[in-house]
């Protein structure tokens, strides 16, 4: 089993709609990993706003929190500084305030990896020059 996952938005999203292309991916990825997946309010935020238009998604998507399947457990204001300077960092890729959140706790999550759809991961660093471990769809 995997342990320490930090999970996307378009992850949690794609669990959550058997019609999205991931779907199947995302549910093989998740059957490996030991729950909790951690993530961040942003992150949360963002696949709620992709669920919208899915019937129950976005009670789907809070349910996983309220089940202890995806855990909470990031406090933007400790972090500020940090994301505020990978925001402004990778402002031309844009980087989202959700990704930002994300890179900030792989930098805080000892052997952790990020479980995401976006390739924008690639191009992002933690700790300046370290790529961080991906479970990334598009390689599989």
């Amino acid at each position: 089993m995997i342990r320490k996952v930090l999970i996307d938005a378009g992850p949690i999203a794609a669990l959550l709609n058997s019609r999205d292309q991931w779907h199947a991916w995302v549910r093989e990825m998740l059957g490996q990993i030991r729950p909790p997946l951690l993530t961040c309010e942003s992150v949360i935020s963002e696949a709620c706003f992709l669920a919208r238009r899915w019937s129950n998604g976005m009670e789907g998507i809070l349910g996983l929190v309220d089940r202890g399947v995806i855990s909470v457990e990031f406090n933007l204001m400790d972090h500020f500084g940090e994301v505020s300077s990978l925001m402004r960092r990778y402002v031309d890729v844009p980087m989202s305030l959700a990704d930002a959140c994300l890179v900030r706790m792989s930098e805080t999550v000892d052997g952790c990896q990020v479980v995401t759809l976006d390739s924008d991961f690639h191009i992002y660093r933690r700790n300046r020059n370290q790529k961080i471990p991906l479970l990334i769809a598009s390689e599989h």
